[in-house]
């Protein structure tokens, strides 16, 4: 999806929006110029019109979004962090990018809590859910651990008793960040963005003129912060944006996108060097000190555009099946919540009452209206 401002064109295109905008062009790390914008407007307009009058709402309203999650590091041998709360939608005209970025969630991890609802505009009266619990990955608790899956970063500052998390924007198909241990190789202030020679010949093709280099400042595509990471041929970044939007959606060629704020402060309490896993996991569990028994599923990540995240098979691990196969949890429960991946945690004890996460399974994809599928996270790995 291009969205205009001044010269700049930013990309927002998944493929759960791609019907509607298939013929546009992507580029790397979610940006490009576009020169020939009036040849353009006119297609976007007949074609993406309610999308583009959700993101220009969102620019136009001048939403800030909040800084990220602090939560306090719970025991060792707990992984339950945070409370969900509920929102009682307005009737102010502001897109759910709006409402999520007010609580410091990702776009696609409220569609998730919250299957069916506009994400262009929310039912005024409508009560949404707040994804604000999870279950912190299995994972070690140092440095910064990324969730392609549930499209959040947490960090955990050296020496502090806590954990900050942050949605953010991950690769599209077949431009994926890969999954591995690494650090942080280089902080840049004020990074400026040049595509390579393959992408402009690409673009080019489509009768797109990439400049050489986009300078630095607010106008450029990857913020005013950036870290690279030491992976590949350094082509893969942790950077800002020079939009609110595409916050917790597939966006990017494989760099890790976050919001103006949030990346600053990241980018201000990161020292190089700092440790960073990259992982891909739909499903958490957690079996907490008083023995309640929690599964977080998210939608996993599609690898061709026909995938249907909220239908296609999960693969359990060993210790997800043994979980599941423990004589302590619902497997009825457990299967529910597999179905319905609200990307919550649902308590699955047997004999117990299920978390407040409703488990009825999404409704089928005809029954959601507009570009988004009812399974919204889209392509790649």
């Amino acid at each position: 999806m291009l969205i205009f401002r001044g010269l700049i064109a930013f990309d927002v295109s998944i493929a759960s929006i791609n019907q509607v905008l298939s013929d546009l062009p992507v580029t790397k790390c979610q940006i490009a110029l576009w020169p020939n914008r009036n040849k353009h407007i006119g297609m976007i307009m007949k074609r993406a019109l309610s999308l583009m009058g959700m993101l220009f709402a969102t620019v136009l309203t001048g939403t800030q979004a909040a800084s990220a999650s602090e939560y306090p590091l719970p025991p060792p041998d707990s992984r339950l962090i945070g409370e969900n709360t509920t929102y009682t939608v307005p009737n102010d005209g502001r897109p759910l990018e709006a409402i999520a970025a007010d609580y410091k969630i990702g776009l696609l991890g409220m569609l998730e809590a919250n299957p069916g609802t506009d994400p262009f505009l929310p039912k005024p009266g409508s009560v949404l859910t707040i994804p604000t619990q999870m279950l912190l990955p299995d994972t070690k608790r140092e440095g910064i651990v990324v969730n392609l899956a549930e499209l959040r970063l947490y960090y955990y500052p050296k020496g502090e008793n806590k954990v900050i998390v942050y949605p953010i924007g991950i690769g599209q198909t077949g431009m994926h960040t890969p999954l591995q241990v690494t650090s942080v190789s280089q902080k840049i202030p004020n990074p400026t963005w040049t595509p390579t020679a393959n992408i402009r010949k690409r673009y080019l093709d489509k009768g797109v003129k990439l400049p050489g280099v986009v300078p630095a400042g607010p106008e450029n595509p990857m913020g005013l912060f950036a870290m690279r990471l030491a992976m590949g041929h350094g082509e893969y970044l942790i950077h800002g944006t020079n939009a609110n939007f595409g916050i917790g959606m597939r966006v990017s060629s494989g760099c890790i996108r976050l919001r103006p704020t949030d990346i600053e402060a990241l980018f201000n309490m990161v020292p190089r060097g700092t440790r960073v896993q990259v992982i891909n996991d739909p499903v958490k569990i957690s079996v907490e000190p008083d023995g309640k028994r929690y599964v977080e599923v998210h939608q996993p990540l599609s690898r061709v555009e026909s995938d249907d995240p909220q239908t296609m098979p999960i693969t359990l691990s060993k210790a997800e099946k043994a979980f599941v196969g423990d004589a302590q949890t619902d497997k009825a429960v457990f299967d529910s919540a597999v179905v319905r991946r609200s990307g919550m945690p649902v308590l699955v004890n047997v004999g117990q009452n299920p978390s407040d996460v409703s488990l009825t399974p999404v409704a089928s994809q005809e029954a959601n209206k507009g570009p988004f599928k009812g399974a919204p996270i889209s392509s790649v790995n």
